[in-house]
């Protein structure tokens, strides 16, 4: 059987895929709509009309089910997604905080500049390949084993660096610093992927954004001030005892969120996943009569404290829908790392500015970030919403929902494609403008604003890989973070000699055209992308029947 005849609103093929505006005047008053008027009338929309398929048995979340997804309180799921954003602050802090002082350090160790450079590139290889392995852990084994992984290596790395005074050293431990810190950026998005639906997954997505958009910004700021009125270690000691506060507080009271561990909060963690906040939360439950012994059990079939394994990473990798998102936020990235390399050249070699002025001009990044964290968020969900109400999906917010007939890939890339495309054109204007010494306003714009459109292209692709993967929202992360790394440490290892060879304007004219050729497979997607997420659902589903037929046949 042909997944188009399996499912039927595809039964002839891609070629005829409906279209989302085909809604026979139905939703022509909803066109123009104030996203507030919108979010009135959701919770209304009909329900009848929604095809109660087979498909529902693996759609992307489960349909149907009038309790609410997560027992959580708002509050406390924005508590808990702001320490877990706080927490991914620490992978590009670490990786950026020590820039200023790279010329300190390489005259200090007696290496060349190439050398103690190699320690930024090898950062951020690891940044990349690091959360393979945590995030397919954490989708299992829960949250808070990984995060306490995370910070005792990390904790750990930093108090290494503050004690070291080799280039040998520095290397292998700035590598275990990656690898303990990476880790985070993964498990912020994984815990929206436990506790939030869909419908409002764009606002809280930009909450979790917040920690790594405020990293890049304000950790040349923290590492010019300390090499300048200290030493370079002091860098390395600030970073022991932050993290070491900070991961105290996490690990005495963050519950745990994993779904296959604790299903929507209502049921206890086992011991290694157990906080002092979980313990007090199901004590009282206990007392109500609101624990079920059958429910503890069934979760405990799915929890696996396995050691850690890149295969749930690599199992997304190579999914094709994935990959083109993959392949795309791989791009984009690596031209905002080639402006952020190239802005530190432009500030010291054109402006003449020292450590600490230049570390200011990361601000503007760093603004525009915060600025599209409160602003696309919530332009992400309305859209979310409009789309829902012209498709006749029920939207209510804490509730189960079955996208799997749901083109939620339109929904969110009618957001993201504009916001790509204008940060291509971004980075191709502040090539032409950083080597003609124009009024220093002028690069602060930019910056600016392609920190904000960058953010708000991730933030929504973010969404997207959490909602076509929400078994495995860390792994899907960890998949995004290692192209993003990886391609970016390309770029910032190629922009100084692009720019030797070509020009700062040509230079930043070919990554900017790179990623505009790209952008086309955005495009695909807002028309194939159900399709294909369709297919593979279909499959996932035929190898479960086989599996269980199997163990039907043996018994």
């Amino acid at each position: 059987m042909s997944p188009y005849e399996e499912f039927p609103r595809f039964a002839e093929g891609p070629g005829d895929v409906p279209e989302m505006n085909a809604d026979n005047g139905k939703y022509a008053a909803v066109e123009g709509t104030a996203p507030a008027d919108v979010d009135k009338r959701v919770d209304t929309a009909p329900a009848d009309n929604i095809g109660q398929t087979e498909a529902a048995v693996e759609s992307t979340e489960a349909g149907g089910d009038q309790r609410d997804f997560s027992v959580f309180s708002v509050w406390q799921k924005r508590f808990i997604i702001l320490v877990g954003s706080f927490a991914a602050f620490f992978s590009p802090l670490s990786s950026s905080i020590y820039f200023p002082a790279l010329d300190t350090i390489h005259k200090e160790l007696g290496v060349s500049t190439s050398k103690i450079n190699l320690t930024v590139t090898t950062y951020l290889i690891l940044q990349g390949f690091a959360p393979m392995l945590i995030a397919g852990f954490s989708d299992s084994a829960g949250r808070r084993p990984a995060y306490i992984i995370c910070f005792t290596i990390y904790v750990t790395a930093n108090l290494g660096l503050g004690l070291q005074n080799s280039y040998a050293a520095l290397m292998v431990l700035r590598c275990l610093q990656s690898a303990g810190s990476s880790g985070t950026v993964a498990l912020a998005n994984g815990l929206v992927g436990d506790l939030i639906t869909s419908s409002e997954r764009g606002s809280y997505i930009a909450f979790a954004s917040l920690g790594s958009m405020l990293g890049p910004s304000l950790s040349p700021i923290i590492g010019g001030l300390i090499s300048q009125y200290l030493n370079w270690h002091w860098i390395f000691w600030f970073l022991l005892i932050l993290s070491a506060i900070f991961a105290g507080g996490l690990i005495a009271f963050l519950p745990e969120t994993c779904r296959k561990v604790v299903g929507d909060g209502s049921i206890p963690p086992p011991w290694p996943n157990l906080s002092i906040s979980d313990w007090i939360r199901h004590r009282c439950r206990e007392r109500n009569g609101s624990v079920s012994a059958e429910q503890i059990l069934e979760a405990r079939k799915n929890y696996a404290f396995r050691f850690p394994s890149p295969l749930p990473t690599l199992k997304v990798v190579v999914d094709f829908e994935t990959g083109l998102i993959l392949l795309t936020t791989g791009l984009m990235y690596a031209g905002f790392y080639a402006v952020m390399t190239g802005a530190t050249t432009t500030f010291h070699e054109v402006y003449h500015f020292n450590n600490i002025q230049t570390g200011l001009m990361y601000i503007p990044i760093g603004a525009g970030g915060i600025f599209s964290a409160f602003t696309t968020g919530r332009l992400v969900d309305w859209n979310y919403r409009r789309h829902a109400l012209r498709a006749g999906l029920p939207v209510k917010r804490n509730r189960h929902q079955d996208i799997s007939q749901f083109n939620i890939e339109r929904a969110r890339l009618e957001i993201a494609i504009p916001a790509y495309l204008l940060s291509s054109v971004l980075m191709i204007g502040f090539g032409w403008v950083v080597g003609r010494n124009v009024s220093i306003a002028v690069p602060i714009i930019l910056l600016f604003l392609n920190g904000w459109v960058l953010n708000a292209c991730s933030q929504v692709l973010n969404a997207l890989m959490v909602d076509i993967w929400p078994e495995n929202p860390a792994a899907a992360t960890a998949a995004n973070n290692l192209m993003r790394c990886e391609l970016g440490a390309a770029a910032s290892a190629a922009i100084n000699p692009m720019r030797m060879a070509m020009g700062w304007g040509w230079a930043y004219t070919t990554l900017g055209m790179i990623c505009i050729v790209a952008s086309p497979t955005l495009i695909l997607m807002t028309r194939y992308g159900i399709v294909w997420r369709q297919r593979r659902l279909t499959k996932r589903r035929e190898k479960t029947e086989r599996k269980i037929n199997e163990e039907l046949e043996l018994q």
